[in-house]
């Protein structure tokens, strides 16, 4: 080995030589060269004999560590030995223990799986009950209860066992009250508050004459974007604003599920705002047709009052009304015969009948064409919920059923326009009869007797 390293630094120092004379071979002289070379292998040998003496001075140090080395991982087998065998010893004085605890526990067995249950099971009511707003820290509770009874190793305290019991007689005892109190609350531009609200047992929470919305996912109380109609709010400030008594308020059994569906439900306004253009023009005539149908009872109203002053006075015919006026024809054409007075009462009362009728076949076209406006607005209502199932499929039953119902609004409005118009265009067009029979029961009347006067004279 120290001739090995005799020659390596032999090597060396002949390569190092060689190196500086490359470097300077235009410089030095073969004296100079062969003087470095010595000097080179002189520095050489003296480094080599220095480390050789220390790994020489280290050897019996190295020697020592090794065997300290060897002793340790003596140790450390010896060692391990002993941990197995004591593994083996605790895993067997363990499996004799759980069998004596298996045996110990006996009936507590099934009381643990019910505990297990029970508190599992409430947990996720308390979740999603309203109650879960004013006492929060039960849940943490019910997890940890829950987890412990899922272990084998483990058994609940009695006071444990007692918590859970006062947690579901606690809900049941709350579900029925009506109670106030302060917490967060996310009103319906995403801030959240402090406020004061009002538990309806586990129904409804209120507050500030609004019904707010628990959500399970965030444990807030959020405020409802939409509140239903002001018949169910209308009497919030008195059940908010006192301590006893009854008042009469809406709540939701199904827990936000009724309540979700009232809200969703358009209002009238938005009802008629879904029948669009056609729905607009339906209302329109609509309300012209009333408008009519009211004019003409009036003005058919006054002129029966009319003439029904004038049949009391047939003898002082007044032209202020059409039975007066027709009556003075009568008694104009006096000196004629019968049957021209005869044709002339008749004009008369074709002059009169127009005037009766006026407007009738306009409220008539009104009844008909209403609801032949409501059958368009859904037909084309229809077209447009088949190019929405067109484009994006059935798959979604809300998408048809909500195009449908917004379709179907038209032929509603389209059947509420023609009924009451049908019944007040029948209501005018009786008067007008009734007043044309007027006219002509007295004409016919007239004629009875100037026939009768004549032939008497005869």
């Amino acid at each position: 080995m120290i001739s090995s390293i005799k020659k390596i630094a032999l090597a060396s120092g002949l390569m190092l030589a060689f190196t500086l004379s490359a470097q300077a071979a235009t410089s030095i002289s073969l004296d100079e060269l062969l003087e470095q070379v010595k000097t080179g292998r002189v520095t050489d040998a003296a480094a080599n004999k220095a480390r050789l003496d220390e790994f020489r001075a280290n050897r019996a140090t190295q020697a020592k560590l090794l065997n300290d080395e060897k002793a340790e991982q003596k140790r450390q087998e010896d060692n391990s030995v002993r941990m197995e065998a004591q593994f083996e010893r605790n895993d067997q004085q363990i499996l004799v223990l759980e069998t004596a605890f298996q045996d110990r526990l006996g009936g507590l067995k099934e009381l643990i799986g019910v505990l297990q249950q029970a508190s599992g099971d409430a947990r996720g009511q308390f979740e999603t009950s309203l109650t879960q707003v004013q006492f929060p820290e039960r849940t943490d509770f019910l997890l940890e209860f829950a987890k412990k009874m899922g272990q084998s190793n483990r058994l609940a305290s009695l006071e444990e066992i007692e918590r859970l019991w006062f947690e579901l007689q606690r809900e049941m005892t709350e579900s029925s009250k009506v109670v106030t109190f302060t917490t967060n609350v996310v009103n319906s531009v995403g801030e959240e508050n402090q406020q004061e609200v009002t538990r309806i047992g586990s129904f409804n929470v209120i507050s500030e004459g609004k019904y707010l919305e628990f959500v399970p996912e965030t444990q807030r109380l959020v405020e409802l974007q939409r509140q239903p109609p002001s018949r169910y709010t209308g009497r919030i400030g008195d059940l908010t604003s006192s301590d006893s008594g009854k008042f009469p308020i809406g709540i939701d059994p199904t827990r936000g599920q009724l309540l979700g569906l009232l809200v969703q439900s358009p209002s009238l306004m938005e009802r008629i705002d879904q029948g669009k253009t056609v729905g607009y023009v339906i209302i329109v005539l609509g309300i012209f047709g009333v408008l009519i149908a009211i004019w003409r009872v009036l003005v058919l109203s006054a002129v029966g009052a009319k003439v029904s002053r004038q049949t009391k006075n047939i003898s002082e015919p007044n032209s202020n009304n059409a039975l007066g006026r027709v009556l003075k024809v009568a008694q104009d054409s006096a000196g004629s015969d019968i049957e021209t007075i005869e044709l002339k009462l008749g004009e008369a009362i074709l002059r009169e009948t127009p005037k009766f009728n006026a407007m009738l076949p306009l409220l008539k076209i009104i009844s008909v064409v209403a609801p032949l406006l409501g059958l368009l607005g859904t037909v084309t209502g229809m077209i447009v919920t088949f190019q929405a199932i067109t484009l994006y499929g059935a798959g979604d039953p809300k998408l048809m059923a909500g195009g449908i119902s917004t379709a179907l609004v038209t032929t509603v409005l389209g059947l509420v326009v023609a009924i009451p118009t049908v019944f007040l265009h029948t209501l005018v067009s009786s008067r007008a009869r009734r007043l044309t029979q007027i006219l002509q029961e007295e004409s016919a009347g007239m004629l009875a007797e100037l026939a009768e006067g004549k032939q008497n004279a005869a």
